[in-house]
């Protein structure tokens, strides 16, 4: 029998708000699929929306919460020897996946249904992240690092950027594998960016010092953005122009690492949307079709029929009570706290 969600449903690309039932396929042809969006008057007032999408993530930093704070940027995270990976080496196997459990386990109650991460350690590192999601109903995209040989059980491949190494093996290995090439660019200044593009990635990081050539770059390639507003400002890299990257390109969103921002999609929705001039439309999109999109996943953070089941059931009497415009009653107000139910088939 197949299951059924009442409310007020922000269906498609466009987050068009519907009154209506969910429909959620239990038999085999179409178990874990939506097989309709039935727009009709329900007696439920809670709003039903995509499970988001935390587009860029460094969950293993979950062992090193509030450090670090203070230092500059490179002496934080740079590889090999900052503060968070001297911490990550000296941190026992065991306590790290805990810690990075836990964290999923959070991002899982608050909605997110599917996160990328940049994981750190090589093969170790990867290894780590799927032993601390292996029985979760998240889906885990994980970025490896270190030999090309990672992409044996990694996701894809995340560069540290284009002044820390050449990643020419790795960025050739990726192709090889059919898999995805991420890399950090324009986070603390402008000068790795060019040598970014040379890799011709699948997604770019940060690109909070983007310039109007880089924009224009952009757009002809069509390469995404994933952008961390809050954690830039946190680390003090600055503002990014997400405003003129969303003109450019498409622009998902991430929290980045976890030693220092708490990992909610929906804090970061707030932020965007009260510090640029983006329609809410356009800001849940970033946190959800977007994403991903941007990490490689097909028919995930959409409501529509024949996409995956991934779901937040959001309560109509708290946060999102009396909101006269429902998308952005999502986007600006909702949390953790009214997260009814999550639904990820």
């Amino acid at each position: 029998m197949n299951m059924e969600i009442e409310g007020r449903v922000i269906v498609g690309e466009r987050m068009e708000v519907v009154e209506g039932t969910v429909v959620v396929g239990e038999d085999e042809d179409d178990a874990g699929r939506i097989v309709e969006v039935r727009e009709e008057s329900v007696e439920s007032d809670d709003v039903i929306v995509p499970a988001l999408v935390n587009a860029h993530t460094h969950i293993g930093d979950s062992v090193a919460k509030e450090t670090g704070r203070g230092l500059p940027l490179d002496e934080v995270v740079a590889p090999p020897d900052s503060h968070k990976h001297r911490i990550l080496r000296s941190t026992p196997r065991d306590k790290k996946r805990a810690a990075m459990r836990r964290t999923v386990e959070r991002m899982q109650s608050e909605g997110v249904g599917a996160f990328g991460d940049f994981r750190e350690g090589g093969l170790e590192g990867t290894e780590d992240l799927r032993a601390a999601t292996n029985d979760s109903p998240v889906d885990a995209v994980a970025f490896g690092s270190g030999p090309p040989e990672v992409l044996d059980i990694a996701d894809g491949y995340g560069a540290s950027g284009a002044r820390d190494d050449d990643f020419k093996e790795e960025r050739e290995a990726a192709r090889d594998y059919g898999k995805q090439f991420g890399i950090h660019a324009g986070e603390r200044d402008a000068d790795d960016i060019d040598g970014a593009f040379e890799y011709e990635p699948d997604f770019l990081v940060h690109m909070v010092h983007a310039r109007d050539e880089d924009f224009a770059r952009l757009d002809e390639t069509e390469t995404p953005v994933v952008a961390c507003p809050r954690c830039n400002l946190v680390i003090g890299v600055g503002k990014p122009p997400v405003e003129e990257l969303v003109e450019a390109t498409t622009v998902a969103l991430g929290t980045d690492n976890v030693m220092l921002n708490v990992p909610s999609v929906w804090r970061e929705m707030e932020f965007v949307s009260k510090h640029y001039d983006l329609p809410d439309e356009e800001v849940l999109r970033m946190a959800t079709v977007n994403g991903a999109r941007a990490i490689g996943l097909e028919d995930t953070g959409i409501i529509e029929q024949g996409a995956r089941a991934r779901l937040v059931v959001l309560r109509g009497d708290r946060s999102l009570a009396d909101v006269q415009d429902v998308v952005a009653g999502v986007v600006r107000r909702a949390g953790a706290g009214d997260v009814k139910n999550v639904v990820l088939r």
